[in-house]
């Protein structure tokens, strides 16, 4: 047995912590994608399947975003699970297969109709993560369509999507666009199916987040595939492993699926593990990785791809994160992104600290919407909405 993974068996799985129930055991053993499957921990956790609360894992499972494939791996053991719980899981994969299809239809529109514009445009979640990593797009639960797109177009395609009756859920004042195009990342569109049906991205987080991600390279290296019979673009399996990563760490890990989609990727993929350290290192996000492959490890049972060992034995700050995640997510706890711990946790995250420095100094003095909305300024002025940011995050911080 290897090094790592005799320190991860050493230390108490967050799901044999107090705090957690058997429900959380099942849930961990039970949303192993297609590709591997736990029927040995599924078996011996549904020894007494009247110890379980069958609405608590119903509960988790849509929180996490997997209730497909737990539908998929209990099925099997439909002499042990009562009936309702089956009837329950599948009304929602049933559910997942109706959106996907109609998300699947809606990207293809949209992507159609940027082709006739010379647009470029890279889904890289949702239905297109689903059917390319997990063979089956009703697997994964898509909540909306995203598009990676490049900055120069998003004046573009906001006029391009309008006329395909997507509505801006926040509109940017047009003296204000310029900026929020600079300082943003992304902008979120409403249809007459859904609020929030459609995200453009042209930067992979807020500039705040201090992650200056290569998007011309991810456009340069991705890579075709086939998404409902369409062959589109979509982000090559080392970028993807990146963003998805970066993504889940922003949002502190809370969903299973997160880390299902990483442990999709490395099953499916054989990776050029010297490129995807050497960018994590330009990035600054070396221990976002670790920990997020860490964490696919002890919670999923995924294989520890062995060019990711050293980096884990050497940052003992990246194993007590991903304890403290780990305990986190079995315990339900939830992080507040508007408090001071959530900023500090993202500190802890970024092993230079020149990174973090280049965090604070940006999350300071980086304004957005909210400043915008808050006071009015001529265009000429809006350099002083740097100071307006600082004094609505020190009154914010000072109230939390």
């Amino acid at each position: 047995m290897n090094q790592i993974s005799e320190s991860a068996r050493s230390a108490d799985h967050p799901a044999s912590t107090a705090s957690a129930a058997c429900e959380w055991h099942l849930l961990l053993a039970a949303s192993a994608g297609p590709l591997e499957t736990n029927d040995a921990g599924i078996r011996s956790l549904l020894e007494n399947p009247a110890s379980f609360d069958w609405e608590t894992l119903l509960r988790l499972a849509d929180e996490h975003g997997t209730s497909s494939l737990l539908y998929q791996n209990l099925a099997r053991w439909a002499d042990v699970i009562p009936s309702a719980v089956l009837a329950s899981l599948r009304e929602r994969y049933e559910s997942n297969v109706h959106k996907s299809l109609f998300l699947a239809r809606e990207l293809i529109r949209i992507l159609d109709c940027l082709d006739s514009l010379g647009i470029d445009a890279i889904p890289y979640k949702g239905v297109a993560l689903s059917e390319v990593y997990y063979g089956d797009m009703a697997l994964r639960q898509p909540g909306d369509i995203d598009l990676f797109v490049r900055k120069r177009d998003v004046a573009r395609i906001k006029g391009a999507v309008r006329e395909l009756g997507y509505t801006e859920r926040v509109p940017i004042p047009q003296d204000a666009e310029e900026d929020y195009v600079a300082s943003g990342y992304e902008c979120s569109f409403d249809s007459p199916a859904g609020r929030g049906l459609l995200e453009i991205q042209w930067a992979l987080q807020p500039r705040f987040y201090a992650v200056d991600f290569d998007m011309n390279g991810l456009f340069e290296r991705a890579v075709n595939v086939t998404i409902a019979g369409r062959s589109v673009k979509t982000p090559s399996p080392e970028d993807l492993l990146l963003v998805l990563s970066v993504h889940a760490a922003k949002h502190v890990w809370g969903r299973l699926i997160w880390l299902c989609d990483i442990a999709q990727i490395l099953r499916r993929e054989s990776l050029d593990w010297d490129w995807v350290q050497l960018r994590a290192r330009d990035f600054g996000v070396e221990r976002i990785v670790l920990v997020t492959v860490l964490l696919a490890h002890r919670l999923l049972g995924m294989k520890m791809p062995l060019p990711v060992e050293p980096g884990i034995l050497a940052d003992r700050a990246a194993r007590d994160l991903a304890d403290e995640i780990a305990a986190a997510m079995a315990a339900g706890v939830s992080y507040d992104v508007q408090q001071l711990s959530y900023f500090r946790l993202m500190i802890r995250l970024r092993e230079r600290r020149a990174d973090r420095l280049r965090f604070l100094a940006r999350l300071a003095l980086t304004p957005g919407p909210g400043e915008w909305e808050a006071v009015h300024l001529p265009r000429f002025l809006f350099p002083l909405y740097r100071l307006v940011r600082l004094v609505r995050l020190v009154s914010r911080f000072a109230r939390g």
